[in-house]
């Protein structure tokens, strides 16, 4: 099992590369809408893994 550093630089890290996400996607929104459609898509899994990320660094920091 990751060490709570470690799992919480990954949330770090997801966060960060799903605001660069939502960024490039509002860039692309009217010149490449499939594309920009595909970065949404990637970044909300993203978003759902940094959520469950979230949970358990919690859960961690009540032990």
């Amino acid at each position: 099992m990751p060490s709570l550093a470690q799992m919480t630089g990954s949330l770090h890290i997801h966060n960060f590369y799903i605001a660069k996400l939502k960024a490039k996607q509002q860039e692309l929104f009217g010149s490449g809408p499939e594309l920009a459609m595909l970065l949404d898509n990637v970044a909300a899994v993203l978003s759902e893994h940094a959520v469950v990320l979230a949970d358990d660094i919690a859960a961690m920091d009540d032990d």
